[in-house]
């Protein structure tokens, strides 16, 4: 069996207060056309945040307002595409990202699109509401994730399986204490919500303000076990569930037998999941003891858990499941108390996929901004995931993952070639011939592995910078059919192993020795 990290905590290691300000972060309204508040919450229009896409308004009634609009990305010529939020975030900060779907007919179908959604350079899930909005609900998918640099994005993708313009309702980037979830590996891994649950309870989700951040707690409870309300008073564990989720508990009628149920309700694909439960005990008497044995799916989870009015969680960080989960609680010898249990969390483990190193982002982005058409699809992380890796590039393996070549030769690109591109330092190859590339050629000296750079067939001015004969790796060095005047550097002129092409520009002879 894998190796388990399982831990238990009282109340008295409590790290965090409560807090009830609005939660830390973004709330997105995508496709709205003005900023809102509803329940206490701020929300902002989408416009700075996303370039591309549509704004538009559901064709069936809702009753959520941040339901009511999408911003909605064409299908069409953009397979294996990504559209892009871009969130300026606290690096080393841990973030809740939660998005919502409610297709409401946008696109004339019955039927949503089924499409994907990715996070940095980490393919994410696939977004599939059909079940939901069949049933008239709105789908959320919610993880935890550390912001690795100052900025995080979150992408819509076009994959095969996708029939119809995809779409999204709302996001939200939501700052976690310090404390939550803080066993987990997120340098490595990210959190994908499976279940979040209130049990014994049967009222609206609880979530913000009884939670803080926003999490959202959905009522579980089954017609053949007891739900039983009570006063408790806990106020400080490490993932700082709201105190509601303690108000109520799931139990059996017969103290004697134990508390079984299926949870979560869904068939889990095969994962390493984290499973934090939790428990506080409201018995006024002070000569009831209550302590539980826990297995999941027959493996003991935790024995002899002695539980108070204080509280006590009960963590795993890496078990596996696979389908159907059993829960078992049953009494230990002592207790005078059934078995219970008040509320529960189980997220997948999401290995992080890498993203492209910054210098590279940095200089492609400032190669993107000087274009006046740049290719489709250029958005979020260039070269991650591999299905949706940026038109043109190539790169290289993990965990470092660089550009080492750029191609876009023919696809009539009109702007110029910035200096910036010298950052992407483990490039080996340009091709941008046959473009309208115009401006003078920047120095890209800083380019040491560069062995092939073709700009033939563009409109560049100015001379040929004497900087290039400086690449010792350069063979192919390709120019001709441009404006470029002058002379050819010295530097490269008789450079041994070099391909040197400048017919069709305004270059004068090197004057008589």
């Amino acid at each position: 069996m894998a190796s388990l990290f399982i831990f238990f905590l009282l109340s008295l290691f409590s790290l965090l207060p409560f807090s009830f300000s609005e939660p830390k972060g973004v709330s997105i309204d995508c496709g709205a056309v003005a900023d809102s508040v509803v329940e206490g919450r701020r929300w902002f229009t989408d416009e700075s945040y996303v370039t591309g896409g549509t704004s538009k308004n559901v064709t069936v009634p809702v009753t959520v307002p941040i339901l009511s609009t999408v911003r909605s990305f064409p299908l069409e010529n953009n397979l294996n595409n990504k559209f892009c939020y871009t969130i300026r975030v606290y690096r080393g900060a841990r973030y809740m990202v939660r998005s919502t779907y409610f297709y409401g007919g946008i696109n004339g179908r019955d039927t949503p699109p089924v499409f994907d959604q990715i996070l940095d350079g980490t393919l994410w899930t696939v977004v599939n509401t059909t079940t939901d909005y069949a049933n008239g609900v709105s789908t959320y998918y919610e993880g935890v994730f550390l912001a690795q640099t100052n900025v995080m994005t979150f992408c819509i993708g076009v994959n095969t399986y996708t029939d119809s313009d995809p779409f999204i309702s709302s996001l939200e980037f939501i700052i976690l204490g310090d404390s939550l979830y803080n066993s987990t590996d997120f340098q490595n891994y990210g959190l994908h919500l499976a279940a979040r649950n209130s049990f014994g309870y049967n009222g609206p989700s609880i979530r913000y303000p009884d939670d803080e951040f926003d999490r959202i707690w959905v009522p579980f409870g089954e017609n053949n076990h007891t739900l039983a309300t009570k006063n408790v008073s806990v106020s400080g564990f490490w993932n700082l569930p709201p105190l509601k989720v303690f108000q109520t508990e799931l139990t059996t009628s017969d103290q004697t037998q134990p508390l079984e149920f299926n949870w979560p309700l869904m068939s889990l694909p095969d994962a390493k999941y984290y499973i934090a439960l939790y428990f506080a005990d409201g018995s006024d008497s002070a000569e009831n003891l209550r302590v539980i044995n826990v297995t999941i799916n027959g493996v003991p989870y935790y024995r002899d858990l002695k539980v108070t009015q204080a509280g006590v969680a009960v963590f795993a960080t890496r078990w596996p499941l696979h389908g159907t989960t059993k829960i078992s609680l049953t009494s230990s010898a002592g207790s005078n108390l059934g078995p219970f249990i008040n509320a529960g969390e189980v997220l997948a483990l999401l290995p992080i996929e890498g993203r492209t190193v910054t210098r590279d982002v940095i200089a492609l982005k400032k190669f993107k901004d000087s274009l006046k058409n740049p290719p489709r699809g250029w958005n979020g992380d260039p070269c991650l995931p591999r299905q949706y890796t940026w038109t043109g590039i190539t790169c290289s393996e993990g965990p470092r993952f660089r550009v080492l070549t750029l191609n876009l030769t023919g696809m009539d690109l009109s702007g110029t070639l910035p200096s910036g591109i010298g950052g992407m330092t483990a490039l080996n190859g340009i091709w941008l011939g046959n473009n309208r590339l115009s401006g003078p050629i920047p120095d890209l000296s800083s380019l040491k592995r560069l062995d092939i750079l073709h700009l033939e067939d563009n409109q560049f001015t100015g001379e040929i910078p004497s900087s290039l004969g400086l690449i010792e790796s350069l063979r192919e060095l390709f120019l001709q059919n441009n404006n470029l005047t002058g002379q050819i550097p010295s530097s490269l002129n008789g450079k041994p192993g070099l391909d040197l092409r400048v017919s069709g520009n305004q270059l004068s002879s090197p004057p008589p020795s």
